[in-house]
């Protein structure tokens, strides 16, 4: 019955959409439970932050001094909000694609500079770093999810790195894991400034991280994993050795980690499979981490990209779920935008796509471990541990409900309807393993 009425509502918010493409906030009718929209309505707002005097990577000469600048970063930021009477909890935002000739409308629930709601504040923050390239839309269905959830979400355009900016591969090499930790700070700043829409509203002390590809280089970096000291003088590397301040050698690394941020949730991170890390440097994470991947993944990896840093990172508490079949695409991007497809243009496509699974598929798969995981870490939740406690192949796990009632020998995942964690694998490690 629960099914059906899922299915009914399903049914019935598609058809008042329909005319309406690129929404990031669907809900299958098969979606694990914790995928679910939460009870907050939903704010957004764009913001920019400057740095001054990073290293300006592009503009260093090899063999010289370091160039200095001042640099600027974009964000979008969820929040719970508080909405006036009649005000419609919908939005739009207009977002480079793949394919930068081509500008998509994307349609979700946050309402833009809507009132926060101050009610149940601070919420813990979290912080969304995308891929190389990539934008701050591309996980904005996880971003409102998310802050309908009691979380702010700040989603970073990392400069060098957005569809619209791509240069040169060094400058996300040097700057990923400091534009991270830059923005966690900036937004702990105005959560004490009382001229700003955040001040009271987050709680910075409690922040975790998503990282996707690049995103998720730098996310694995920022959790304790320096970087290989082989590869800071390498071909692929940065000038001048500018690697060497994430690097495990750097007697100063450690000291520059922030121990603001609580967990992490890595989704196809980007680097073992070219060397930027050894067990020895991923023995150095000690937070606990969930990692996300495809056993396809042709870009990463999986058996010596993402799963060999699950394997080698001994000292953390941390899970694997794996999409079976799927390749670099595993959960982060919102589908296919209408536009690339109305364009006739496939430049881009393959982008948001994947051969075997679904996006909105893998959108909910993740949305519903992304809220499991934080949480039970950032909220203290311990009842969500229960979502990750699973038979590790989903097609292995006995579904075995009578009348609503488990059975004794029901071992199915808990959240996921009969049938649907086929193709999925949970698999944990303890500290120590």
């Amino acid at each position: 019955m629960q099914r059906l009425i899922a299915l009914v509502c399903f049914l019935s918010f598609t058809g008042t959409v329909m005319s309406q493409p690129n929404r990031i906030d669907i809900i299958r009718p098969d979606a694990p439970e914790l995928a679910a929209f939460g009870a907050d309505s939903i704010g957004v707002r764009t913001l920019q932050f400057t740095d001054p005097g990073r290293i300006d990577v592009l503009n260093t000469p090899r063999g010289g001094d370091s160039v200095f600048y001042d640099r600027t970063l974009t964000v979008e930021v969820w929040y719970p909000a508080a909405l006036r009477a009649g005000q419609a909890a919908a939005g739009e935002y207009k977002a480079v694609t793949r394919n930068p000739a081509i500008t998509a409308t994307l349609h979700g629930r946050a309402v833009r500079d809507a009132d926060p709601k101050a009610g149940s504040a601070p919420y813990p923050l979290i912080i969304i770093s995308h891929g190389y390239p990539g934008n701050r839309f591309l996980m904005s269905h996880t971003g409102e999810n998310l802050a309908s959830k009691g979380y702010v979400v700040v989603s970073i355009d990392h400069a060098d790195s957005t569809y619209d900016n791509q240069q040169a591969f060094t400058s996300t090499l040097y700057n990923r894991p400091l534009d991270q930790r830059f923005v966690l700070q900036s937004i702990a700043d105005l959560s004490t400034d009382v001229s700003s829409f955040l001040n009271g509203l987050v709680d910075a002390s409690r922040t975790g991280i998503i990282g996707y590809s690049m995103g998720g280089y730098g996310l694995v970096n920022n959790l304790g994993a320096g970087y290989s000291d082989d590869i800071v003088g390498g071909i692929m590397a940065p000038q001048n050795r500018l690697l060497q301040e994430h690097a495990t050698g750097n007697p100063e690394y450690r000291s520059h980690l922030d121990n603001r941020i609580k967990a992490g949730f890595a989704v196809a991170p980007w680097g073992m499979n070219t060397g930027f890390w050894r067990p020895q440097d991923l023995a150095g994470i000690q937070l606990p981490t969930f990692y996300l991947a495809g056993s396809a993944d042709t870009v990463a990896g999986y058996a010596n990209g993402t799963r060999a840093i699950f394997e080698n990172a001994i000292n953390s508490d941390r899970y694997l779920l794996t999409f079976k079949n799927a390749n670099h695409n595993a959960g982060a991007p919102y589908p296919l935008p209408q536009e690339i497809i109305d364009s006739g243009d496939a430049t881009g496509a393959s982008h948001y796509t994947d051969p075997v699974w679904g996006n909105v598929r893998m959108n909910n798969i993740m949305d519903h471990f992304v809220t499991a995981w934080f949480d039970l870490h950032l909220k203290g939740m311990q009842e969500r541990g229960e979502y990750l406690q699973l038979v590790p192949d989903g097609a292995d796990a006995v579904y075995s409900v009578r009348q609503g009632t488990p059975q004794a020998d029901h071992t199915y995942w808990k959240g996921f309807a009969e049938a649907t964690a086929i193709g999925l694998m949970l698999e944990h490690r303890a500290p120590g393993e």
